[in-house]
Parts: C-alpha cells; sequence; structure tokens
C-alpha cells in the first residue's frame, strides 16, 4: 500500500511539472484578459452617438413650427368667416323672402277697414226688406254682397285669411279676449262670441279676433 501511494506521488509532481502546461497557462490567461477587455464597446468608441443639429437646422425647425401654427390659424379664422358668411346669407335671404310675403302688411291692415265696413252694411239689411217690391235697396244690397265676396277672394290669392272661431278653443295668438261670461251649454275657454273678426297673412296674425270667452260658473 505504502509503494503504491509513493508512485501516484511521483507521477502527479511530473504532470504539474510538465513545461508543455507551464508554457499554455501564460497563454490561456493572456487569451482570457483580451476577451474581457474586449467587451461592449460603447457608441462612443463606435462613433455612431447622434449629432447635435447645427445652428440652420435648429432655426429651419423653429421657422417650420412657426408656419405650422400661423397655418393652422389662418385655416381657422378661414372657416369662421365662411360660416359667417353663410348665416348672413341665409339672414339676408330670409329678410327677402320675408319682404315679398309681408310687405304688404301695412296695405292689408288699411283694406280690412273697408271689408268691416261691406260685412256692417250687408249685415244692417233687414232680410224681410229684399225684395222685388224694393228694386233699390235689393240692387244696393246684392252690389255690396258683390263687392265683399270680390275683395275676399283678392284677399286669398295674397294670402290673407279671415279668422271667424266661433266655437274654436280659445288662443291668445290668434284671438284677443274683450269680455268672459259663464254660457250654459258651452265648455269653459272655448268663444262664444265673435265680435269682431281676425285675419291671417301667411300664417302670421294680422288682427286678431276680438271675442267673448265662456268661463266657468
Amino acid at each position: 500500500m505504502a509503494t503504491w501511494c509513493v508512485r501516484a506521488l511521483r507521477q502527479s509532481s511530473s504532470i504539474i511539472a510538465s513545461p508543455s502546461l507551464v508554457r499554455a497557462t501564460p497563454r490561456l490567461l493572456c487569451t482570457a484578459a483580451q476577451q474581457k477587455s474586449s467587451g461592449p464597446r460603447t457608441e462612443e468608441e463606435n462613433g455612431t452617438q447622434n449629432p447635435e443639429p447645427s445652428a440652420a437646422e435648429k432655426a429651419f425647425i423653429e421657422e417650420k413650427t412657426q408656419l405650422e401654427e400661423q397655418l393652422k390659424d389662418v385655416t381657422d379664422k378661414y372657416k369662421r368667416a365662411l360660416a359667417d358668411t353663410e348665416n348672413l346669407r341665409q339672414r339676408s335671404q330670409k329678410m327677402i323672402n320675408d319682404a315679398k310675403l309681408y310687405g304688404i302688411q301695412g296695405f292689408c291692415k288699411d283694406l280690412l277697414e273697408v271689408a268691416d265696413i261691406l260685412e256692417k252694411a250687408t249685415e244692417s239689411v233687414p232680410k224681410t226688406e229684399i225684395s222685388t217690391a224694393n228694386p233699390h235697396l235689393k240692387n244696393l244690397y246684392d252690389g255690396l254682397v258683390m263687392t265683399e265676396v270680390q275683395i275676399q277672394k283678392v284677399f286669398q290669392k295674397h294670402g290673407l285669411d279671415k279668422l271667424n272661431p266661433d266655437g274654436q278653443k280659445f288662443d291668445p295668438y290668434e284671438h284677443e279676449a274683450v269680455f268672459h261670461a259663464p254660457v250654459e251649454g258651452k265648455e269653459a275657454g272655448t268663444i262664444a262670441v265673435v265680435t269682431k273678426v281676425g285675419y291671417k297673412l301667411h300664417g302670421r296674425t294680422l288682427r286678431p279676433a276680438l271675442v267673448g270667452v265662456v268661463k266657468a260658473p
């Protein structure tokens, strides 16, 4: 056993003292040191660092930004001007249309008085007196009726319609109440009596009808 141990020690010492192993060790250490020193290179060593923009480039970028802002501002003002122009055009067109429709409003108001007088004149003639026995009165009455019918045709031709709301529901936009009174057999809030007819010009109330309204007892 002792002889075997001495032999093993001699062999191990001969391996350690081998010249080839001694020569390889410095070479391996040098290679490892080179690999360690040749690690990942930085951007500065590679020369790939982004260069800072020059003064001319900075000025160009600032000018480009200013021009873009000015373009945006001018575009916004242009769109606003277009919208204002369109609104003005629509208002002007509406005023023109209203002038065409209601330009005769003052003239119509004056003619309404004539129509009222004709209506009162025909209503004041007793029906019993209109006969061939009194031809002069009959002819006068017929002439008044024909004139009244003709003037109502002219009114309708120009969009002027009569309002005779007897029995209808009271509407403050079309009727003017001159009195309130309870009336048996009629619903409260309805029109019992029309003292003066009204007129509308193209759907707009030109003169409200003067009425008596039923009130609850």
